[in-house]
C-alpha cells in the first residue's frame, strides 16, 4: 500500500497560497483521478482541485478557512481500496448483464452533456448528468442563441418512434415555452436547468432554443417569468436578474419573489441592531475581518497602481441619447434576440475603436529589471478588454481577450457571459491575466462618476457613469436629454494630457454618434 500526499499546486501565475474554501470529499472515501477533492480561493478567485492519484482518502491535513502556503500537503491518498469495493463489481448474471449492455450502447449513441453535436444539437439534453460536473468552456457558439425549430429524424429504437412523432407533432406547441414572458437580462447560471427540461422528451422532441443547463458556466439567456410575477416585481422594486428561479421551466416564481424580499427585509432589520449596545466599551464593539483572497490581492494592487503610477483623470459630459435609441432598436433586433444589450455594449466598443486611433492608451509601462532608470512601453496592438465586476467575494477585472476581433454580437454575448461567470463565482484565473484596459460601469449603482484607480500593468481605464434625463442645450434650445458623465485615468508617465483628452474625446463621440462605428 503506497500513502500519496497531495500538495497544494500553484493554479495560477505566481500564486504563493491559498486558503481552503471546503472539501468535497472526507476521510475514507474512495476518489478516482480528476475527481473534485476540494474548493480553494486563491487571490483571484475560486478553483476546484482534482484528484491526481486514485485511492481511498486516509486523511485531511488541512482543515476549512485555513490558508496554506503553495507546496503544503492538504490531503493524503492511500492507493489501496475499501474491501467493499471489489464486491460491487462482481460480475453480474446473465440477463442483468445483457441489460447493463443495452444501457450503455444507448448511452454511447446518446450526445455527451456539454458537447455539440453537428446534427442533433437541438435535440435536447439526456435524461442524465455525468458525475464529472460543467464542462468549461462548452457553451453555445456566438451565433447559435437563436436557433430555427426543427425536426429530428424519428429515433433509432422502434418503440421509441410513437414518442418522437408525438412530440414532432400536437405536442409540438406544448413543448415551447408557453404562458411565460421572457425579459432580455441575465440569467442565473446556477438556475438555468431544472428536472423538467431534461426529461422534456426523447431525441425527437422540437426545442424553441437550445438548453444545456448549469452545466455551461458562459450560457446566456432570458430571466423567465409569468406576467403577474412580473408586476409583483416591479411593485415591489426587486430586480429579476437578482432573484434564483426555481420554477420547473427556470422561471423566477411568486415563492421565489416571496423568499427574496424575505431575505432583503432581514438585512433591513439587521440594519436596526447593527450598532452596538452603548453600556458595552468601544473596544467590544470593533469586527474584526481577516483581509485574504480577493480583498487582499485587491488591496495589494490597488496600492502598487496608486504609488506607482502617477495617476491623471479627466471628465467629460455626454448626450447618449442617441446611444439609448441604438440600445433600444438592438433589443428589438432578431438578431439579438435573448441576448443582454444595454449601454454598456456601446461604451466597450468606443473604448475599443478609440484605442486604435491612440494607441498609447492600451500600453504597458514596463521598468528594467536591474534596478536602473531605463524603462520601456510595450503597446499592446490586441484588446483584452477588463471589465470591473463587484462581486459577493469582492472587486474582479476578468477580461475579453481580443475583444477588437469581435463583432458587436459577439461583444455582447462576450460581456454577457463574463458577468454571468462573474456572478456566479466561478471566474478562473486565466480569465483575469493579461487585462490592456479597463471599463468600470458605476453607473450601473447610481453614481455620475469618480476617479478609478487604473488596474496594474496597464495604463487607462474608463468610469461609465449612470445615464439619466438632464437639461441639455441642443441647437440653441433646453430639452431633456440623456446625459452620462464618463471619467478616466491614466497613467502620466505614458499617456500625456493631450492624448488622454483625444481618446476620451474619441469615445465620447461615439456614444454621442453610434453610426460612427460603421466607418
Amino acid at each position: 500500500m503506497t500513502l500519496n500526499k497531495f500538495n497544494l499546486p500553484d493554479v495560477g501565475e505566481g500564486l504563493t497560497e491559498a486558503e481552503i474554501v471546503a472539501w468535497k470529499v472526507k476521510a475514507g472515501d474512495t476518489v478516482a483521478v480528476n475527481d473534485v477533492l476540494c474548493e480553494i480561493e486563491t487571490a483571484k478567485s475560486l478553483v476546484e482541485l482534482p484528484s491526481p492519484f486514485a485511492g481511498t482518502v486516509t486523511e485531511l491535513l488541512v482543515p476549512e478557512g485555513v490558508t496554506v502556503d503553495v507546496g503544503t500537503p492538504i490531503i493524503s491518498v492511500s492507493d489501496a481500496v475499501d474491501a467493499p469495493a471489489p464486491a460491487a463489481a462482481a460480475p453480474a448474471p446473465a440477463p442483468v448483464a445483457q441489460e447493463q449492455a443495452a444501457g450503455q450502447e444507448q448511452a454511447s449513441a446518446a450526445p455527451m452533456y456539454g458537447t455539440l453535436p453537428a446534427d442533433d444539437s437541438d435535440a435536447g439534453e439526456p435524461a442524465g448528468r455525468p458525475a464529472g460536473g460543467p464542462l468549461v468552456g462548452s457553451g453555445p457558439k456566438a451565433d447559435a442563441v437563436k436557433r430555427r425549430r426543427r425536426i429530428s429524424a424519428p429515433a433509432a429504437a422502434g418503440h421509441e418512434a410513437p414518442s418522437a412523432a408525438t412530440a414532432t407533432g400536437a405536442a409540438a406547441p406544448v413543448v415551447e415555452r408557453a404562458g411565460v414572458e421572457a425579459h432580455d437580462i441575465w440569467i442565473n447560471p446556477d438556475a438555468a436547468s431544472s428536472p423538467a427540461d431534461a426529461a422534456t422528451g426523447p431525441a425527437g422532441s422540437v426545442e424553441a432554443r437550445p438548453t444545456f443547463g448549469g452545466a455551461i458556466s458562459g450560457l446566456v439567456g432570458k430571466v423567465l417569468a409569468k406576467p403577474p410575477v412580473r408586476k409583483i416585481a416591479r411593485d415591489l422594486g426587486i430586480n429579476l436578474a437578482d432573484v434564483v428561479p426555481t420554477g420547473a421551466r427556470g422561471e423566477v416564481t411568486r415563492e421565489d419573489l416571496v423568499s427574496y424580499q424575505a431575505q432583503r427585509d432581514a438585512e433591513v432589520d439587521k440594519a436596526d441592531s447593527f450598532w452596538g449596545k452603548s453600556g458595552r466599551p468601544q473596544e467590544q464593539r470593533i469586527e474584526r475581518i481577516p483581509v485574504k483572497g480577493v480583498r487582499k490581492a485587491t488591496a495589494k494592487a490597488m496600492v502598487e497602481s496608486a504609488f506607482a503610477a502617477p495617476h491623471v483623470s479627466i471628465f467629460v459630459d455626454v448626450d447618449a441619447s442617441r446611444t439609448m435609441e441604438f440600445v433600444k432598436r438592438l433589443k428589438a433586433s432578431r438578431d439579438f434576440e435573448g441576448i443582454k444589450v444595454s449601454p454598456l455594449l456601446i461604451l466597450a466598443k468606443a473604448v475599443i475603436w478609440a484605442a486604435a486611433r491612440n494607441p498609447s492608451v492600451n500600453a504597458t509601462w514596463v521598468d528594467n529589471p536591474d534596478g536602473s532608470d531605463s524603462a520601456e512601453i510595450h503597446v499592446k496592438h490586441f484588446m483584452n478588454l477588463g471589465i470591473a465586476a463587484a462581486t459577493p467575494r469582492g472587486l474582479m477585472v476578468p477580461n475579453i481577450k481580443n475583444a477588437q476581433d469581435l463583432s458587436l454580437k459577439q461583444l455582447a454575448l462576450a460581456l454577457n457571459e463574463l458577468a454571468t461567470t462573474a456572478r456566479a463565482g466561478k471566474t478562473q484565473p486565466a480569465q483575469m491575466r493579461g487585462g490592456t484596459l479597463t471599463v468600470t460601469n458605476i453607473g450601473a449603482l447610481g453614481i455620475d462618476t469618480g476617479t478609478p484607480i487604473i488596474n496594474p500593468g496597464e495604463v487607462a481605464i474608463v468610469a461609465f457613469g449612470t445615464i439619466k434625463q438632464k437639461p441639455w442645450v441642443l441647437d440653441g434650445e433646453v430639452i431633456p436629454r440623456w446625459i452620462t458623465t464618463l471619467g478616466g485615468s491614466f497613467d502620466h508617465r505614458v499617456v500625456d494630457g493631450d492624448l488622454s483628452a483625444r481618446f476620451m474625446a474619441d469615445v465620447a463621440a461615439i456614444l454621442e454618434e453610434p453610426a460612427l462605428l460603421l466607418d
